[in-house]
Protein backbone atom coordinates (compact mmCIF):
# COMPACT_ATOMS: atom_id res chain seq x y z
CA UNK A 1 0.00 0.00 0.00
CA UNK A 2 2.91 2.36 0.71
CA UNK A 3 3.65 2.52 -3.03
CA UNK A 4 0.16 3.78 -3.86
CA UNK A 5 -0.38 7.53 -4.25
CA UNK A 6 -3.33 7.03 -1.90
CA UNK A 7 -3.95 10.69 -1.05
CA UNK A 8 -3.86 11.75 -4.71
CA UNK A 9 -6.34 9.00 -5.54
CA UNK A 10 -8.75 10.22 -2.87
CA UNK A 11 -8.29 13.86 -3.94
CA UNK A 12 -8.69 13.44 -7.70
CA UNK A 13 -10.98 10.42 -8.13
CA UNK A 14 -14.10 12.62 -7.63
CA UNK A 15 -12.77 14.98 -10.31
CA UNK A 16 -12.41 12.01 -12.69
CA UNK A 17 -15.99 10.95 -11.84
CA UNK A 18 -17.22 14.49 -12.56
CA UNK A 19 -15.47 14.41 -15.96
CA UNK A 20 -17.10 11.07 -16.74
CA UNK A 21 -20.57 12.43 -15.85
CA UNK A 22 -20.05 15.40 -18.17
CA UNK A 23 -19.55 12.98 -21.08
CA UNK A 24 -22.86 11.16 -20.51
CA UNK A 25 -25.28 11.75 -23.40
CA UNK A 26 -28.78 10.60 -24.33
CA UNK A 27 -32.37 10.96 -23.17
CA UNK A 28 -32.73 13.31 -20.17
CA UNK A 29 -34.21 10.72 -17.83
CA UNK A 30 -31.52 8.17 -18.69
CA UNK A 31 -28.79 10.81 -18.35
CA UNK A 32 -30.11 11.79 -14.91
CA UNK A 33 -30.20 8.20 -13.66
CA UNK A 34 -26.72 7.46 -15.01
CA UNK A 35 -25.31 10.70 -13.56
CA UNK A 36 -26.68 9.79 -10.11
CA UNK A 37 -25.33 6.25 -10.37
CA UNK A 38 -21.83 7.38 -11.41
CA UNK A 39 -21.78 10.04 -8.66
CA UNK A 40 -22.85 7.48 -6.03
CA UNK A 41 -20.25 4.93 -7.12
CA UNK A 42 -17.51 7.56 -7.31
CA UNK A 43 -18.32 8.96 -3.86
CA UNK A 44 -18.61 5.44 -2.41
CA UNK A 45 -15.23 4.27 -3.76
CA UNK A 46 -13.61 7.54 -2.66
CA UNK A 47 -14.95 7.01 0.87
CA UNK A 48 -13.61 3.44 0.96
CA UNK A 49 -10.20 4.68 -0.20
CA UNK A 50 -10.26 7.34 2.52
CA UNK A 51 -10.84 4.57 5.09
CA UNK A 52 -7.61 3.01 3.81
CA UNK A 53 -5.83 6.26 4.77
CA UNK A 54 -7.02 5.64 8.35
CA UNK A 55 -5.96 1.99 8.08
CA UNK A 56 -2.42 3.00 7.04
CA UNK A 57 -2.13 5.73 9.68
CA UNK A 58 0.39 5.28 12.53
CA UNK A 59 -1.07 6.77 15.73
CA UNK A 60 2.35 7.06 17.40
CA UNK A 61 3.78 9.47 14.83
CA UNK A 62 3.30 13.23 15.09
CA UNK A 63 4.64 14.10 11.64
CA UNK A 64 2.82 14.07 8.30
CA UNK A 65 2.16 10.62 6.83
CA UNK A 66 1.41 9.17 3.37
CA UNK A 67 3.36 12.14 2.01
CA UNK A 68 3.54 12.72 -1.76
CA UNK A 69 5.76 15.40 -3.21
CA UNK A 70 6.30 16.31 -6.86
CA UNK A 71 7.90 19.34 -8.45
CA UNK A 72 5.32 21.74 -9.81
CA UNK A 73 6.44 25.35 -10.32
CA UNK A 74 10.16 24.62 -10.10
CA UNK A 75 11.46 28.15 -10.64
CA UNK A 76 9.41 29.41 -7.68
CA UNK A 77 10.00 26.45 -5.37
CA UNK A 78 6.27 25.64 -5.29
CA UNK A 79 5.49 21.91 -5.22
CA UNK A 80 2.57 19.51 -5.27
CA UNK A 81 2.97 18.36 -1.67
CA UNK A 82 0.27 16.45 0.25
CA UNK A 83 0.10 14.49 3.49
CA UNK A 84 -2.06 13.93 6.58
CA UNK A 85 -1.49 14.05 10.33
CA UNK A 86 -3.77 13.39 13.29
CA UNK A 87 -5.39 16.81 12.95
CA UNK A 88 -6.39 16.47 9.29
CA UNK A 89 -7.05 12.69 9.12
CA UNK A 90 -10.67 12.71 10.31
CA UNK A 91 -11.51 15.91 8.44
CA UNK A 92 -10.59 14.07 5.21
CA UNK A 93 -12.86 11.19 6.23
CA UNK A 94 -15.63 13.66 7.15
CA UNK A 95 -15.38 15.23 3.67
CA UNK A 96 -15.68 11.91 1.81
CA UNK A 97 -18.54 10.66 4.01
CA UNK A 98 -20.46 13.95 3.73
CA UNK A 99 -20.27 13.89 -0.07
CA UNK A 100 -21.61 10.33 -0.13
CA UNK A 101 -24.47 11.33 2.19
CA UNK A 102 -25.23 14.43 0.06
CA UNK A 103 -25.68 12.31 -3.06
CA UNK A 104 -28.00 9.98 -1.13
CA UNK A 105 -30.02 12.92 0.19
CA UNK A 106 -30.40 14.35 -3.34
CA UNK A 107 -31.43 11.05 -4.95
CA UNK A 108 -35.10 12.00 -5.37
CA UNK A 109 -35.31 15.65 -4.30
CA UNK A 110 -33.24 17.12 -7.18
CA UNK A 111 -34.99 16.96 -10.55
CA UNK A 112 -33.48 19.95 -12.42
CA UNK A 113 -30.01 19.90 -14.03
CA UNK A 114 -29.20 16.65 -12.23
CA UNK A 115 -26.01 16.04 -14.21
CA UNK A 116 -24.56 19.46 -13.37
CA UNK A 117 -25.64 19.09 -9.74
CA UNK A 118 -23.70 15.83 -9.32
CA UNK A 119 -20.67 17.32 -11.06
CA UNK A 120 -20.72 20.29 -8.65
CA UNK A 121 -20.65 18.00 -5.60
CA UNK A 122 -17.86 15.79 -6.94
CA UNK A 123 -15.73 18.81 -7.86
CA UNK A 124 -16.32 20.20 -4.38
CA UNK A 125 -15.21 16.88 -2.86
CA UNK A 126 -11.88 17.19 -4.66
CA UNK A 127 -11.39 20.69 -3.24
CA UNK A 128 -12.49 19.68 0.29
CA UNK A 129 -10.18 16.67 0.53
CA UNK A 130 -7.37 18.65 -1.13
CA UNK A 131 -7.57 21.50 1.38
CA UNK A 132 -7.07 19.10 4.33
CA UNK A 133 -4.20 17.25 2.63
CA UNK A 134 -2.27 20.18 1.10
CA UNK A 135 1.22 20.79 2.54
CA UNK A 136 2.08 23.66 0.21
CA UNK A 137 0.59 27.11 0.79
CA UNK A 138 -0.18 27.77 -2.88
CA UNK A 139 -1.80 24.35 -3.30
CA UNK A 140 -3.78 24.93 -0.10
CA UNK A 141 -4.97 28.33 -1.30
CA UNK A 142 -6.12 26.93 -4.66
CA UNK A 143 -8.21 24.25 -2.94
CA UNK A 144 -9.34 26.70 -0.21
CA UNK A 145 -10.71 29.19 -2.72
CA UNK A 146 -11.82 26.60 -5.27
CA UNK A 147 -14.52 25.40 -2.85
CA UNK A 148 -16.31 28.73 -3.34
CA UNK A 149 -17.12 28.01 -7.00
CA UNK A 150 -19.21 24.79 -6.71
CA UNK A 151 -20.84 26.03 -3.48
CA UNK A 152 -21.76 29.32 -5.15
CA UNK A 153 -23.40 27.38 -8.00
CA UNK A 154 -25.19 24.93 -5.67
CA UNK A 155 -26.83 27.81 -3.78
CA UNK A 156 -27.34 30.03 -6.85
CA UNK A 157 -28.81 27.41 -9.22
CA UNK A 158 -30.62 24.90 -6.96
CA UNK A 159 -31.45 27.15 -4.00
CA UNK A 160 -34.63 28.88 -2.81
CA UNK A 161 -36.39 32.07 -3.97
CA UNK A 162 -33.64 34.45 -2.73
CA UNK A 163 -30.81 32.18 -3.85
CA UNK A 164 -28.98 34.78 -5.99
CA UNK A 165 -28.71 37.26 -3.10
CA UNK A 166 -27.54 34.54 -0.69
CA UNK A 167 -25.03 33.09 -3.17
CA UNK A 168 -23.41 36.47 -3.82
CA UNK A 169 -23.37 37.33 -0.12
CA UNK A 170 -21.67 34.01 0.66
CA UNK A 171 -19.16 34.50 -2.17
CA UNK A 172 -18.24 38.12 -1.39
CA UNK A 173 -17.92 37.61 2.38
CA UNK A 174 -15.56 34.67 2.03
CA UNK A 175 -13.61 36.12 -0.88
CA UNK A 176 -12.88 39.42 0.88
CA UNK A 177 -11.18 37.74 3.84
CA UNK A 178 -9.26 35.42 1.55
CA UNK A 179 -7.61 38.33 -0.27
CA UNK A 180 -5.89 39.30 3.00
CA UNK A 181 -4.95 35.65 3.52
CA UNK A 182 -3.27 35.66 0.10
CA UNK A 183 -1.25 38.75 1.09
CA UNK A 184 -0.11 36.93 4.25
CA UNK A 185 1.02 33.95 2.13
CA UNK A 186 3.02 36.27 -0.17
CA UNK A 187 4.72 38.00 2.78
CA UNK A 188 5.69 34.65 4.34
CA UNK A 189 6.99 33.43 0.97
CA UNK A 190 9.11 36.58 0.52
CA UNK A 191 10.45 36.23 4.08
CA UNK A 192 11.33 32.53 3.96
CA UNK A 193 11.62 31.79 0.22
CA UNK A 194 9.29 28.78 0.43
CA UNK A 195 5.60 27.92 0.45
CA UNK A 196 6.22 24.55 2.10
CA UNK A 197 3.90 24.35 5.12
CA UNK A 198 6.07 22.01 7.32
CA UNK A 199 9.08 24.31 6.67
CA UNK A 200 7.09 27.44 7.55
CA UNK A 201 5.96 25.78 10.79
CA UNK A 202 9.59 25.78 11.94
CA UNK A 203 10.29 29.35 10.74
CA UNK A 204 10.57 32.24 13.19
CA UNK A 205 8.82 35.47 12.24
CA UNK A 206 9.35 38.83 13.91
CA UNK A 207 6.69 39.30 16.68
CA UNK A 208 5.49 42.62 15.20
CA UNK A 209 5.10 41.03 11.75
CA UNK A 210 3.36 38.03 13.33
CA UNK A 211 0.51 40.23 14.54
CA UNK A 212 -0.17 41.58 11.05
CA UNK A 213 0.08 38.10 9.50
CA UNK A 214 -2.22 36.71 12.20
CA UNK A 215 -4.84 39.41 11.55
CA UNK A 216 -4.68 38.77 7.78
CA UNK A 217 -5.29 35.04 8.34
CA UNK A 218 -7.95 35.79 10.95
CA UNK A 219 -9.90 37.84 8.38
CA UNK A 220 -10.26 34.70 6.26
CA UNK A 221 -10.66 32.04 8.94
CA UNK A 222 -13.13 34.02 11.10
CA UNK A 223 -15.50 34.35 8.11
CA UNK A 224 -15.19 30.63 7.31
CA UNK A 225 -15.90 29.46 10.90
CA UNK A 226 -17.99 31.80 11.02
CA UNK A 227 -17.24 33.81 14.15
CA UNK A 228 -19.41 36.64 15.43
CA UNK A 229 -19.80 39.29 13.91
CA UNK A 230 -18.74 37.75 10.57
CA UNK A 231 -21.53 35.16 10.66
CA UNK A 232 -24.38 37.00 8.92
CA UNK A 233 -23.86 35.24 5.58
CA UNK A 234 -24.48 31.81 7.12
CA UNK A 235 -28.23 31.89 7.98
CA UNK A 236 -29.02 33.31 4.52
CA UNK A 237 -26.88 30.69 2.78
CA UNK A 238 -28.46 27.83 4.75
CA UNK A 239 -32.03 29.00 4.24
CA UNK A 240 -31.64 29.29 0.46
CA UNK A 241 -29.35 26.29 -0.15
CA UNK A 242 -30.88 22.93 -1.13
CA UNK A 243 -30.78 20.30 1.62
CA UNK A 244 -27.54 18.71 0.40
CA UNK A 245 -25.99 22.19 0.10
CA UNK A 246 -26.77 22.86 3.77
CA UNK A 247 -25.41 19.43 4.70
CA UNK A 248 -22.02 20.02 3.06
CA UNK A 249 -21.87 23.64 4.23
CA UNK A 250 -22.48 22.71 7.88
CA UNK A 251 -20.71 19.36 7.68
CA UNK A 252 -17.40 20.39 6.13
CA UNK A 253 -17.09 24.01 4.95
CA UNK A 254 -17.46 25.52 8.44
CA UNK A 255 -14.47 23.41 9.53
CA UNK A 256 -12.09 25.21 7.16
CA UNK A 257 -11.72 28.17 9.53
CA UNK A 258 -10.98 26.02 12.58
CA UNK A 259 -8.53 23.93 10.57
CA UNK A 260 -6.81 27.12 9.36
CA UNK A 261 -6.28 28.29 12.94
CA UNK A 262 -4.85 24.88 13.91
CA UNK A 263 -2.65 24.45 10.86
CA UNK A 264 -1.32 28.01 10.41
CA UNK A 265 -2.11 30.54 13.15
CA UNK A 266 -1.02 28.45 16.16
CA UNK A 267 2.22 26.81 14.92
CA UNK A 268 3.50 29.56 12.58
CA UNK A 269 2.53 32.64 14.62
CA UNK A 270 2.76 31.58 18.31
CA UNK A 271 3.48 35.01 19.84
CA UNK A 272 0.60 36.64 17.93
CA UNK A 273 -1.68 33.73 18.90
CA UNK A 274 -0.96 34.30 22.59
CA UNK A 275 -1.48 38.07 22.14
CA UNK A 276 -4.86 37.73 20.40
CA UNK A 277 -6.26 34.84 22.48
CA UNK A 278 -8.38 37.21 24.69
CA UNK A 279 -9.95 38.61 21.49
CA UNK A 280 -10.87 35.09 20.34
CA UNK A 281 -12.35 34.26 23.75
CA UNK A 282 -14.45 37.44 23.73
CA UNK A 283 -15.82 36.94 20.20
CA UNK A 284 -16.46 33.24 20.88
CA UNK A 285 -18.39 33.90 24.11
CA UNK A 286 -20.53 36.51 22.34
CA UNK A 287 -21.15 34.00 19.54
CA UNK A 288 -22.12 31.22 21.95
CA UNK A 289 -24.57 33.31 24.00
CA UNK A 290 -25.87 35.85 21.45
CA UNK A 291 -26.56 33.40 18.61
CA UNK A 292 -28.20 30.96 21.07
CA UNK A 293 -30.60 33.73 22.11
CA UNK A 294 -31.21 34.61 18.44
CA UNK A 295 -31.92 30.91 17.72
CA UNK A 296 -34.65 30.96 20.39
CA UNK A 297 -36.45 33.68 18.40
CA UNK A 298 -36.50 31.90 15.03
CA UNK A 299 -39.61 30.67 13.24
CA UNK A 300 -37.72 28.98 10.37
CA UNK A 301 -36.17 25.59 11.25
CA UNK A 302 -33.16 26.05 8.99
CA UNK A 303 -32.36 29.46 10.46
CA UNK A 304 -32.55 28.06 13.98
CA UNK A 305 -30.09 25.28 13.14
CA UNK A 306 -27.85 27.77 11.28
CA UNK A 307 -27.60 30.00 14.36
CA UNK A 308 -26.95 26.94 16.51
CA UNK A 309 -24.00 26.18 14.19
CA UNK A 310 -22.45 29.57 14.97
CA UNK A 311 -22.82 28.83 18.72
CA UNK A 312 -21.27 25.37 18.40
CA UNK A 313 -18.37 26.68 16.33
CA UNK A 314 -17.83 29.27 19.09
CA UNK A 315 -17.09 26.32 21.40
CA UNK A 316 -14.61 25.07 18.79
CA UNK A 317 -12.67 28.35 18.63
CA UNK A 318 -12.56 28.55 22.45
CA UNK A 319 -11.08 25.02 22.52
CA UNK A 320 -8.48 25.77 19.84
CA UNK A 321 -7.11 28.78 21.73
CA UNK A 322 -6.90 27.08 25.15
CA UNK A 323 -3.45 25.94 23.95
CA UNK A 324 -3.64 22.74 25.97
CA UNK A 325 -4.15 19.13 24.80
CA UNK A 326 -7.66 18.67 26.21
CA UNK A 327 -8.98 21.89 24.69
CA UNK A 328 -7.54 21.30 21.23
CA UNK A 329 -8.52 17.61 21.08
CA UNK A 330 -11.98 18.62 22.28
CA UNK A 331 -12.23 21.27 19.57
CA UNK A 332 -11.35 18.74 16.85
CA UNK A 333 -13.89 16.24 18.22
CA UNK A 334 -16.45 19.06 18.42
CA UNK A 335 -15.76 19.92 14.76
CA UNK A 336 -16.29 16.29 13.75
CA UNK A 337 -19.38 15.97 15.94
CA UNK A 338 -20.87 19.21 14.63
CA UNK A 339 -20.16 18.06 11.08
CA UNK A 340 -22.21 14.92 11.64
CA UNK A 341 -24.96 16.30 13.89
CA UNK A 342 -25.72 19.59 12.13
CA UNK A 343 -25.63 17.85 8.75
CA UNK A 344 -28.17 15.33 10.07
CA UNK A 345 -30.38 18.10 11.53
CA UNK A 346 -30.49 19.85 8.15
CA UNK A 347 -31.39 16.48 6.61
CA UNK A 348 -34.23 16.19 9.16
CA UNK A 349 -35.56 19.55 7.99
CA UNK A 350 -35.10 18.49 4.36
CA UNK A 351 -37.19 15.32 4.88
CA UNK A 352 -40.34 17.23 5.84
CA UNK A 353 -39.61 20.14 3.49
CA UNK A 354 -39.55 17.71 0.53
CA UNK A 355 -43.01 16.49 1.55
CA UNK A 356 -44.79 19.76 2.40
CA UNK A 357 -42.47 22.57 1.18
CA UNK A 358 -42.46 24.56 4.38
CA UNK A 359 -39.75 25.17 6.98
CA UNK A 360 -41.98 27.16 9.36
CA UNK A 361 -42.02 25.62 12.85
CA UNK A 362 -45.72 26.51 13.38
CA UNK A 363 -46.63 24.65 10.18
CA UNK A 364 -45.94 21.32 11.93
CA UNK A 365 -46.89 19.58 15.16
CA UNK A 366 -47.51 16.03 16.37
CA UNK A 367 -45.46 14.43 13.58
CA UNK A 368 -44.61 11.47 15.82
CA UNK A 369 -48.18 10.20 15.18
CA UNK A 370 -47.46 9.52 11.48
CA UNK A 371 -43.64 9.54 11.44
CA UNK A 372 -42.37 7.56 14.48
CA UNK A 373 -39.07 6.62 12.81
CA UNK A 374 -38.49 10.23 11.82
CA UNK A 375 -39.30 11.31 15.38
CA UNK A 376 -36.67 8.91 16.76
CA UNK A 377 -33.94 10.02 14.31
CA UNK A 378 -34.69 13.71 14.91
CA UNK A 379 -34.61 13.10 18.69
CA UNK A 380 -31.23 11.37 18.54
CA UNK A 381 -29.56 14.20 16.65
CA UNK A 382 -31.30 16.87 18.70
CA UNK A 383 -29.95 15.30 21.90
CA UNK A 384 -26.49 14.94 20.34
CA UNK A 385 -26.58 18.66 19.48
CA UNK A 386 -27.46 19.43 23.11
CA UNK A 387 -24.50 17.30 24.27
CA UNK A 388 -26.23 14.28 25.81
CA UNK A 389 -23.72 11.82 27.39
CA UNK A 390 -23.28 8.84 25.11
CA UNK A 391 -23.26 10.98 21.98
CA UNK A 392 -20.42 12.69 20.12
CA UNK A 393 -21.63 16.14 21.20
CA UNK A 394 -20.92 15.40 24.86
CA UNK A 395 -17.31 14.30 24.29
CA UNK A 396 -16.29 17.43 22.39
CA UNK A 397 -18.04 19.87 24.72
CA UNK A 398 -16.79 18.32 27.97
CA UNK A 399 -13.18 18.19 26.74
CA UNK A 400 -13.31 21.85 25.65
CA UNK A 401 -14.90 22.88 28.99
CA UNK A 402 -12.26 21.05 31.03
CA UNK A 403 -9.49 22.45 28.82
CA UNK A 404 -10.69 26.05 29.05
CA UNK A 405 -11.41 25.71 32.80
CA UNK A 406 -7.67 25.09 33.31
CA UNK A 407 -6.96 28.38 31.53
CA UNK A 408 -9.81 30.74 32.45
CA UNK A 409 -12.78 29.81 34.66
CA UNK A 410 -14.90 32.77 33.51
CA UNK A 411 -14.64 31.70 29.86
CA UNK A 412 -15.65 28.17 30.92
CA UNK A 413 -18.67 29.56 32.80
CA UNK A 414 -19.92 31.61 29.85
CA UNK A 415 -19.34 28.71 27.43
CA UNK A 416 -21.39 26.43 29.68
CA UNK A 417 -24.17 29.05 29.77
CA UNK A 418 -24.40 28.82 26.00
CA UNK A 419 -24.83 25.06 26.24
CA UNK A 420 -27.82 25.50 28.57
CA UNK A 421 -29.36 27.88 26.04
CA UNK A 422 -28.63 25.31 23.32
CA UNK A 423 -30.70 22.75 25.19
CA UNK A 424 -33.51 25.31 25.44
CA UNK A 425 -33.83 26.08 21.72
CA UNK A 426 -33.33 22.50 20.50
CA UNK A 427 -35.89 21.05 22.92
CA UNK A 428 -38.29 23.87 22.03
CA UNK A 429 -37.89 23.09 18.32
CA UNK A 430 -38.39 19.35 18.84
CA UNK A 431 -41.47 19.79 21.03
CA UNK A 432 -43.16 22.12 18.53
CA UNK A 433 -42.47 19.97 15.46
CA UNK A 434 -42.69 16.37 16.70
CA UNK A 435 -44.95 16.45 19.77
CA UNK A 436 -48.27 18.19 20.42
CA UNK A 437 -51.71 17.57 18.97
CA UNK A 438 -51.79 16.04 15.48
CA UNK A 439 -54.76 18.08 14.26
CA UNK A 440 -53.54 20.04 11.19
CA UNK A 441 -55.26 18.92 7.98
CA UNK A 442 -52.22 19.31 5.73
CA UNK A 443 -50.22 16.81 7.85
CA UNK A 444 -52.70 13.93 7.68
CA UNK A 445 -51.16 12.20 4.63
CA UNK A 446 -47.46 12.73 5.52
CA UNK A 447 -45.31 9.58 5.28
CA UNK A 448 -42.41 8.31 7.35
CA UNK A 449 -38.78 7.96 6.22
CA UNK A 450 -38.18 6.34 2.82
CA UNK A 451 -35.46 3.67 2.31
CA UNK A 452 -32.94 6.07 0.70
CA UNK A 453 -33.45 8.54 3.57
CA UNK A 454 -32.85 5.80 6.16
CA UNK A 455 -29.69 4.79 4.27
CA UNK A 456 -28.46 8.41 4.36
CA UNK A 457 -29.07 8.75 8.11
CA UNK A 458 -27.63 5.34 9.09
CA UNK A 459 -23.86 6.12 8.92
CA UNK A 460 -24.38 9.40 10.79
CA UNK A 461 -26.35 7.67 13.58
CA UNK A 462 -23.65 4.99 13.87
CA UNK A 463 -20.80 7.52 14.08
CA UNK A 464 -22.51 9.88 16.52
CA UNK A 465 -23.06 6.98 18.95
CA UNK A 466 -19.62 5.42 18.30
CA UNK A 467 -17.85 8.72 19.04
CA UNK A 468 -19.95 9.08 22.18
CA UNK A 469 -19.23 5.65 23.68
CA UNK A 470 -15.72 4.98 22.29
CA UNK A 471 -14.04 8.41 21.86
CA UNK A 472 -10.49 7.03 22.20
CA UNK A 473 -10.86 5.53 18.71
CA UNK A 474 -10.82 9.13 17.44
CA UNK A 475 -8.71 10.77 20.16
CA UNK A 476 -5.72 8.40 19.94
CA UNK A 477 -4.76 9.17 16.30
CA UNK A 478 -4.75 12.93 16.96
CA UNK A 479 -2.94 12.92 20.34
CA UNK A 480 0.66 12.91 19.03
CA UNK A 481 -0.05 15.57 16.40
CA UNK A 482 -1.81 17.82 18.94
CA UNK A 483 1.14 17.54 21.36
CA UNK A 484 3.54 18.38 18.53
CA UNK A 485 1.37 21.37 17.56
CA UNK A 486 1.49 22.63 21.15
CA UNK A 487 5.29 22.51 21.24
CA UNK A 488 5.29 24.68 18.09
CA UNK A 489 2.71 27.05 19.58
CA UNK A 490 4.64 27.33 22.87
CA UNK A 491 1.86 25.73 24.91
CA UNK A 492 3.61 22.46 25.82
CA UNK A 493 7.35 22.30 26.61
CA UNK A 494 9.46 19.53 25.09
CA UNK A 495 10.15 18.15 28.61
CA UNK A 496 6.43 17.74 29.27
CA UNK A 497 5.92 16.17 25.85
CA UNK A 498 8.62 13.60 26.62
CA UNK A 499 6.81 12.62 29.81
CA UNK A 500 3.43 12.12 28.18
Amino acid sequence: MSDWPLLSLVIFLPLAGAGFILMIRGDEEVVNQNAKAVALWTAGITFLLSLMIWGNFDNARSDFQLVERYEWLTGLGINYHVGVDGISLFLVLLSTLTTLVCIGVSWESVQVRVKEYMVAFLVMETFMVGVFCALDFVLFYIFFEGILIPMFLIIGVWGGPNRIYSAFKFFLYTLLGSVLFLIAILVMYLQEGTTDIPSLMTATFDPALQKWLWLAMFASFAVKVPMWPFHTWLPDAHVEAPTAGSVVLAGVLLKLGGYGFLRFSLPMLPEATAYFTPLIYTLSIVAVIYTSLVALMQTDMKKLIAYSSVAHMGIVTIGIFTLNPLGIQGSIIQMLSHGLVSAALFMCVGVIYDRLHSREIDFYGGLVERMPMYGFVFMLFMLASVGLPGTSGFVGEILVLIGVFQVNQWVALFAATGMVLGAAYMLWLYRRVVFGAFTKEHLQMIRDLRPHEIASFAPLIFLVILMGIYPSLFLDPMAASVDHLLTQAGGLPETELAGR
